[in-house]
């Protein structure tokens, strides 16, 4: 693909998108050329009714008025159309970029856990909020001035030459002198858009990351640090703005100069000739007017390619490679869950592989626990369950179907899933609860927060369950958030439980609770738990022991002690002393 299709090719694709409203597209851009046409018309008019006036003794009064009445109704319906003009392809170009920011979010929703660990939650906002408004910007500041401007272009160079061929050719020699920068300077302006946007992004990284680290901040005394890291972004987007001030600008001066040097050629010219009080204002009024339309023109050219910086950025967010891929008829999975089968999965980030050959079978309401150290594959191994990830070689089977063959719906519904970093949202806490249900049982919310061991803390707020738990569950302990994790997978009632290693962020008393809420949500179910703390798991049906992407041993508490192999080192190392 050459370099200038790469470039037009964001600009045919919000073309498409605009197509979906073809007729009031049209239609604007139809009137758009009526207010632009009518250049010719109101410059012949102009000469009409000026060189009536100055001839007044010798034409008549209901002359002079039909003159100056066509000239008036002229500019009512040209502004009509203006407004009209204006009011459609705007509403063309908001439904566009409402568009862009509903498929960019939905886009988001299918892009998988691999995609957001190569990417910042800063610059993710950044497509999808600052990039769209700079679309948006562009498209309401100058589609309009695209359907209007080059029509009044067209229709004042047609006076022109129908006035006067000789200062017509003249009045052109000076086009390339305004148009050359244009296109100089349209793709520096495109290539420091697209820069000052991500380093947007980073801005929008580091505040975000300040924000939701404010307590670290201030424990580790770094205020200063963290300012320095805010003033370095928001520096270089300055830098970058600048230039493109100064690169979209340049045209603006010269413009005004050729004007200037236009208008004194002209009363020259006119001083030559014998040019009527009307030809003279008309044409005066014309070369102002031929010159307007270019000015615009070439602002036009420089937002858009400002626009493009940001269109770029939008339509990689589009165009990235799903990773998860779902099919298009998968199937529901089928209760009960009888096995979960693992056969012979492989499984690598980028270069690294971090599963090797795991071949595990997990039967119907089995407890079975992952223990290692850090780095081992525990979590990429039941991430696979939920086809956050696809192996890289092997296959995931549940009641023997290949997860690739089930709907995610299908397949997620089914699982219920507790981490160690619970996330609640800001909402009540009803809400959080029963996330995903868009009506809410209170009756099963109360039951669930009950045997999670949250019902007693939740009646001490002032709203109970309408109490809103503030930013990621920031005005609740971490106990507290714990429990109504709980309480959301007991409310959810799947058959398959993951917990991630649930209790080790917490004290004594949160983690006697949680755990307490963790057999609850437990009983009846197919549970897979990942364990830093081994006394939570000593009951469990069966413990596997992970050591760089391998299963290693297996067995309940007492055999792996036995054994005296890697669980009993890591059991002394836990409990010495």
């Amino acid at each position: 693909m050459t370099k200038n299709h790469q470039e037009k090719r964001p600009l045919r694709r919000l073309y498409s998108y605009s197509l979906q409203y073809k007729k009031r597209l049209f239609l604007g851009i139809i009137l758009g050329a009526a207010n632009g046409g009518s250049i010719f018309s109101i410059l012949g008019e102009m000469q009409n009714s000026t060189d009536a006036a100055f001839n007044f003794g010798k034409i008549s009064s209901r002359t002079l008025l039909l003159a100056c009445g066509a000239l008036v109704a002229i500019f009512i319906l040209r502004g009509l159309a203006l407004y009209l003009s204006r009011y459609l392809i705007n509403w063309v170009g908001f439904k566009v970029v409402e568009e862009l920011r509903r498929e960019s979010f939905a886009k988001l929703q299918k892009l998988q856990l691999g995609f957001y660990s190569r990417h910042s939650s800063g610059e993710l906002i950044s497509r999808v909020s600052s990039d769209t408004m700079m679309v948006q910007h562009a498209v309401s500041g100058v589609v309009s001035d695209i359907a209007t401007q080059p029509f009044a272009l067209i229709g004042t160079l047609a006076y022109i030459i129908y006035s006067d061929i000789n200062l017509a050719i003249l009045s052109l020699i000076v086009f390339p002198i305004c148009i050359a920068p244009v296109l100089i300077l349209g793709r520096k302006i495109r290539k420091y858009a697209r820069q000052s946007q991500e380093h947007m992004a980073g801005l929008s990284t580091v505040l975000q990351e300040n924000v939701s680290g404010v307590r670290v901040v201030k424990a580790f005394c770094t205020e200063r640090h963290e300012e320095k890291k805010f003033d370095i972004e928001n520096k270089n987007v300055f830098g970058r703005l600048i230039r493109i001030v100064l690169a979209r600008n340049v045209n603006e001066p010269l413009m005004e100069t050729v004007a200037g040097i236009s208008f004194a050629f002209l009363l020259i010219y006119a001083s030559r000739t014998e040019m009527t009080p009307g030809q003279f204002l008309s044409f005066a009024a014309a070369l102002a007017l031929m010159y307007q339309p270019v000015k615009m023109l070439s602002k036009v050219h420089m937002e858009i390619q400002k626009a493009m910086g940001s269109a770029d950025r939008i339509f990689e967010l589009l165009d990235e490679p799903i990773d998860v891929e779902e099919k298009v008829d998968g199937a529901e999975l089928q209760l009960p869950i009888e096995t979960i089968d693992f056969k012979d999965v492989c499984f690598s980030y980028n270069e690294e592989q971090v599963l090797h050959h795991i071949n595990l079978s997990i039967r119907e309401g089995e407890k079975v626990a992952l223990v290692g150290s850090s780095g081992s594959g525990k979590s990429t191994l039941v991430s696979l369950v939920p086809r956050f990830y696809d192996p890289g070689a092997g296959s995931v089977f549940i009641n023997g179907v290949d997860l690739k063959n089930l709907s995610f719906k299908g397949l997620r519904q089914q699982i219920a899933l507790v981490t160690q970093d619970t996330f609640l949202f800001n909402d009540t806490i009803a809400s959080n609860i029963a996330y995903g249900d868009d009506e809410i049982d209170m009756d099963r919310v109360i039951d669930a927060a009950t045997r999670a061991n949250a019902h007693d803390f939740i009646q001490e707020m002032a709203q109970d369950y309408q109490t809103l738990v503030g930013e990621r569950g920031g005005r609740l302990s971490g106990g507290q958030k714990q429990r109504l994790a709980i309480a959301r997978a007991i409310y959810r009632d799947a058959p398959i439980l993951i917990l991630d290693e649930a209790t080790s962020a917490l004290d004594t008393e949160s983690e006697r609770l949680v755990q307490s809420a963790i057999n609850e949500v437990m009983t009846g179910r197919t549970s897979i738990a990942i364990a830093h703390r081994l006394s939570t798991i000593q009951h469990a049906d069966r413990i596997l022991v992970m050591q760089e992407g391998r299963i290693v041993e297996e067995g309940n508490h007492q055999t792996l002690l036995d054994k005296n192999g890697v669980y009993r080192r890591l059991y002394d190392m836990q409990f010495a002393g």
